[in-house]
Order: C-alpha cells, then structure tokens, then sequence
C-alpha cells in the first residue's frame, strides 16, 4: 500500500487507508467495530451507536464576514464563532492522533465536471469509509493520482464528544461547517447520514452563487430524454415512485439543475429499510449485497436474516448503495432539463385533488411551503392529521433564504418551459380514519399519464381556493377520484376541513412573505 499521510492537518497517524477495497474494509470493519457483522446476502451490517439518525439542533455554520449577508440565520442555519470552531477543530484533530489507523475518501460529489466538487474525508471507521465510497462518486485510478488537494475536508471525530462547556454547545453532538476554511468537523454522533447531508449543506451554498439550484428532490428519464424530478417529504412515495421500470434513475435524493441540465450530486443511495420487501420495493431489496452498508438493522443471529419490520434499534434503518446497483439507471448520472417538475404531498386531511397543475408562481409558493400531513398517533384519542411544511422539501440543508431558491426554480421553469404539477398520495373520500389512501396503481397511473403528455388532451377545473387546475379526466383512474369533493359524503365537513387547510398554509407562509416575491405571495389559497 502506498504511503499516504495526513501531516498536513496536524494528523501523525502512519497508517492511513486511502479508497481502500471493499473486502478490506470489511475485514478492518469486522475486526474492529462492534456489532458488525455479514448479512445472509453479503451486505455489512453496523451499528451507529447511540445516535440513529440526523442532529439537526448541532448543526452550527461559522459567521464569517464573506458569507453570512448570504445564510438565512435561525433555527436551522445556527451561528458559530471561528475561536469556537477552532476549539472543537483541534478536539477532533486530537482523537483521530489516539487512533491505530485512519481511513481516507477521496471523491468527487457532483457527476458534472463543470461542478463537482473533490470532497475529502478523514474517519475512524471503516463502516464510516465504505458508506462515503458508496454515496460519492468514486475516482478512476488516473483521476485518483491526479486529485491533488480536496476543494472541502470532514474531519469525522464522531467518536469523541464536543465539550458541553464549550460556548454556544448544546450537547455532546457538533457538527460545524466552515465554508471559509472548507471544512466540516464533526464529533459526539457516528451516524454515517451527518457526511452526505453535510457535503448536501456545502452545496446548497455554493450552487446558488452560480445560478445552479440544488434540490432535494429524485429525478428519472425516459427513453426519449425526457426528464422529470419529484419533490417529496418522508411518506409522500418519492423513492417509490422515482423507481420506474419504464424509466432510468438519476438519483434518488440530490440533484442539482443547471442551464444544461440536470445532474445527481451522489454517487449512490441511502434508501429507508423500514418494511423493506421484494414485493413492494424490488429495486431497493436487490441492491442489497456485497458492498451495500445496513445501517442500525435487526438480524437473525444464526442466519443472519434481517428483519425490516425490527425497529427496535431505531425507526430509521437505512441501506447505503452505489447507484450502479440498481438494474435501471443512467449513468453518468447526468441529463437534460427538467420537462415535468412533479411536488409530491401525503395530504391526509383528504381535501388536496390526486393530480394538479401549477403555475411557475405556484410552483414556487407550493416548493417554499413543502407541505405533507402526518397522520397522528393515538395517543389520548387524537386521530386528526397533523400539517408538516419544510421549506423547499428539505429545510434542514437549506443554506440561503427560501425564497432564493423558490426563484431559481420559477425561472428555471419558465426558462425551460417545464411543467409542475401537485400530486397527492394521501386520502381521498375523507380525512384519515374516514376516508381511505389513494391507490398507488392510480398514482402511477397519472404520473404516466404525465409523462405522456396525456393532459395535453383533457379539459380541466379550476380549484376555487388553491387556484390550480385539475384535469377532469386521466387513463386508468376513474373520473370521481380526481375531484376531491365528489369523493366525499359529507360535502359541508369537506369545505370546513378545506379551510382549515388553508389556513394552516396561510399562517405557514406568515414568516416568509417580507422576503418572497409578491407574484409568489399571491399564488398561495385563499379562503373563498
């Protein structure tokens, strides 16, 4: 192995993988990380210790001079000082020197070349190596001795608390971008998500600054180029419906759109295992081999079975692929503009119509809301739905004001002459507990029926308080699911459950007017 040293950082560790193999880092895994082990189908399954998931309340962004007129501050973007970042720089720093060995990736994030970044990462573990081999796009041997210095560097001491004493520390949980320095550290959390959703979080930044927008959103192609992508929050059918057997993957979570095009920020796929079956997810169920990491899984100690449904760990298992593992996708994972922009909603008050056009100022106001419903818990006879909005479908990476990507993508859309549309797999006949969940088989119906243009040919109706257009007819779907209305029985406790959905639209969209174009304020609802 050659000889490869981090001196440069301040790390004197001699023994340093560098995009090491596969079967090495599951020997250095098995040999030295507690609870791994080898799924009955060749996967590596690990344990992220105590966190399972995202630190959103950790995340800090240093204040610097040169960007911080740009990042919207708040609860999400949450400052810090450069003596602070510094202090835990050098805490990180001192851990990853106690270690035997190292683990390096060097990749690229971002598969246009007039984009992408070089991305370095240094870690502890060789779960944490494999899944970053598997979410970036991994160099050729040529490219690999050409890489040079990174444009950004994580430097992983997960293992490590942060220093609770620490000003402006909440817990034992930090992880701390510095767009000026370039870098990310991160300590108190081994959960392998903080990375990938760090280096998302870098280009949720920069992209802007070059007229690109970064989405959180899948993105599939058909046969003759065309392109669509799909917003979604959790349980909306995003992956599911991104999966098309008549049409190639792009990616399943970040892509950005440029003014040729678009392309997938990753190299692979970190999909949900929760329920996980060959049935309903095939795609996802295959992928899973040798080369696959199983985050946080509960499996047969004799067999080494998993079980999906165990959610005992934690609700958010997780399988990290390389995107090649999936039969149907385009690779490069590079194509052309966006002809259909498709915002998917779980509405489960039942008032939201199955299928709906937008206008590029609804596409906007509908992207800054990021709206889906959540049915309730049980708990003390509450069975009403609950509203979620995040802001562009993904609030938690969003670096600048919503607004600056809410234009982007209106102009984007008018520029390239693209189409949005609401499409709501949630309730239909009812709000949860009365009515029933809209059958996937006509979901996929009107999103074929989209893709081919079969719209073009139908009249439509025009919603009285949300103002889009829902076409009357689709293939394959009969006629009275596509007018909310007409689905229920009760039609008074239908308008009553339609305004009080619009007016939690309203008072959500409260904290954005003052900074939102007035064309987009206007296309929100309005109660009749």
């Amino acid at each position: 192995m050659a000889r490869f040293d981090l001196q440069q950082y301040g790390i004197e560790v001699k023994e340093v993988f560098r995009n090491s193999s596969v079967p090495v880092l599951y020997e250095l895994g098995l040999q030295q990380e507690k609870g791994t082990a080898i799924s009955d189908v060749g996967a590596l399954m690990v344990y992220s210790g105590e966190k399972t998931g995202r630190s959103p309340k950790d995340k800090r962004t240093v204040r610097h001079p040169d960007s911080e007129k740009n990042i919207d501050w708040g609860n999400i973007n949450i400052g810090l000082d450069e003596h602070t970042y510094m202090v835990n720089r050098e805490r990180a720093l001192d851990y990853l020197n106690t270690r035997p060995q190292i683990y390096v990736v060097d990749a690229f994030a971002g598969w246009d070349p007039k984009y992408r970044l070089k991305v370095r990462i240094i870690c502890t573990r060789a779960y944490h190596a494999l899944f970053m081999q598997n979410m970036l796009i991994m160099p050729t041997d040529a490219e690999l001795e050409k890489f040079g210095e990174p444009d950004y560097v994580i430097f992983n001491g997960g293992g490590f608390p942060a220093n609770r004493y620490t000003s402006e520390m909440t817990s034992k949980t930090s992880v701390d971008l510095n767009l000026e320095k370039k870098e990310v550290v991160i300590l108190g959390t081994q959960y392998a998500g903080e990375m990938k959703k760090g280096i998302f979080s870098i280009m949720n930044y920069l992209m802007p600054l070059e007229e690109v927008l970064p989405m959180h959103c899948s993105a599939n192609v058909g046969d003759s180029g065309d392109v669509t992508i799909l917003f979604g929050l959790s349980g909306t059918g995003k992956t599911t419906l991104s999966a098309d057997p008549k049409r190639k993957l792009i990616g399943d979570d970040e892509h950005c759109w440029t003014d040729e095009g678009t392309f997938n920020i990753e190299g692979g796929c970190y999909a949900k295992a929760i329920n996980l079956s060959a049935e309903n997810e095939p795609d996802i169920f295959n992928a899973i081999r040798f080369g696959t990491v199983l985050e946080n899984v509960v499996y047969d100690s004799k067999t080494r079975t998993v079980d999906y449904t165990d959610t005992s760990i934690t609700q958010n298992t997780r399988a990290s692929y390389p995107i090649q593992f999936i039969n149907n996708v385009q690779i490069p994972c590079i194509a052309g503009h966006p002809e259909n922009i498709i915002f998917l909603t779980c509405d489960a008050f039942g008032v939201l119509p199955p299928v709906s056009k937008l206008t590029p100022e609804q596409a906007s106001y509908h992207f800054i809301s990021g709206y889906t419903a959540k049915v309730a818990g049980t708990e003390m006879g509450v069975t009403e739905p609950q509203a979620t909005f995040s802001a562009c479908f993904g609030a938690a990476f969003m670096m600048w004001h919503p607004n600056k990507y809410a234009e982007l993508l209106a102009k984007k859309i008018k520029d390239h002459k693209a189409t949005a549309w609401l499409v709501n797999t949630g309730w239909t006949g009812g709000a949860h507990g009365v009515g029933s969940r809209i059958k996937l088989k006509y979901t996929r119906a009107m999103i074929d029926a989209i893709h081919h243009n079969e719209f073009d040919k139908v009249s439509f109706t025009k919603d009285e308080e949300f103002g889009f257009q829902i076409p009357e007819s689709c293939p394959g779907v009969p006629s009275e699911v596509l007018i909310p209305k007409n689905t229920w029985e009760d039609k008074k406790q239908y308008t009553e459950v339609k305004k009080k959905l619009v007016s939690l639209f309203n008072a959500n969209f409260e904290k954005f007017k003052s900074n939102v174009n007035e064309a987009i304020v206007k296309a929100g609802p309005k109660v009749s």
